[in-house]
């Protein structure tokens, strides 16, 4: 009980935003990552004796006691509270199977929709082939319950869809919020990022959307690389100043559209 408790008040220190005492450092499964009763074993992390070992390759996060992994490859584990982005595959009687790119079937059911459903035709709700932003309610040994219900969730209109690696989101996403909003204040876009590493950009012009995308593959192929919130906002500037390849793109995904 007492390690428990003493664990959880780490996790509080954590999410209260103390600075990282030490450098992270890349891990791999199995590496002791620091040694000592001092220290609690976080998010990937586990304790051996006197050790705090590696559970998953990544960046060894070291707040206070608490010592996490930031997984940097795998397959996305869904968690009760995570907003994530899917695509409704199906509609049944009672609601909407959607993919969320889980390793388990996903369902949204008809009373956690977020608006009014006429119920002889769930299409006029959600239709199949429309991304959702929903949230995770549960997660149980034959699937994933959804909710539609919230902020910012429901039906996502226009703009477009890019995928990442789900292990990299907490970088995009920064140290409360910091480098998702520097890109969406850079970009002048709404930028929704869904833990499952599906992210959604809608801007007023195409131009804004790519440049958006851009930034967000930049943080993602840095992002094993200490002061990456500095290296971005360099980018960003540089980018801005020469945007040569974000109309190189526009070119190449227009006539990509008009080859289909």
């Amino acid at each position: 009980m007492i390690a428990r408790q003493e664990t959880e008040e780490a996790i509080e220190e954590f999410e209260q935003g103390d600075e990282p005492k030490e450098k992270r450092e890349l891990v791999i499964p199995g590496e002791v990552i620091a040694t000592g009763n001092d220290y609690l074993p976080g998010d990937w992390a586990k304790r051996d004796g006197q050790d705090i070992i590696a559970l998953r390759f990544g960046l060894a996060d070291k707040s206070g006691r608490l010592i996490k992994i930031i997984p940097l490859s795998g397959t996305y584990i869904p968690r009760k509270g995570n907003v994530v982005i899917g695509k409704v595959l199906d509609i049944t009687f009672n609601g909407w199977i959607m993919d969320i790119d889980a390793p388990y079937p996903s369902f949204l059911p008809l009373i956690e929709c977020s608006k009014f459903v006429n119920k002889n035709d769930l299409s006029e709700c959600y239709d199949i082939g429309d991304m959702l932003a929903v949230k995770v309610l549960g997660v149980k040994r034959k699937g994933i319950d959804l909710t539609a219900r919230g902020k910012n969730l429901g039906k996502l209109e226009e703009g477009m869809i890019i995928k990442i690696n789900s292990n990299k989101v907490p970088r995009v996403i920064g140290k409360e919020g910091s480098m998702i909003n520097l890109i969406k204040k850079e970009s002048n876009c709404d930028i929704t990022v869904g833990q499952n590493g599906i992210i959604w950009i809608r801007g007023e012009k195409v131009e804004d959307e790519l440049f958006a995308e851009k930034a967000i593959l930049f943080v993602t192929e840095k992002s094993f690389i200490e002061g990456l919130t500095k290296k971005t906002k360099d980018w960003l500037e540089e980018t801005k100043n020469n945007p040569k390849d974000i109309k190189e793109d526009k070119a190449d995904k227009k006539k990509a559209k008009e080859a289909k």
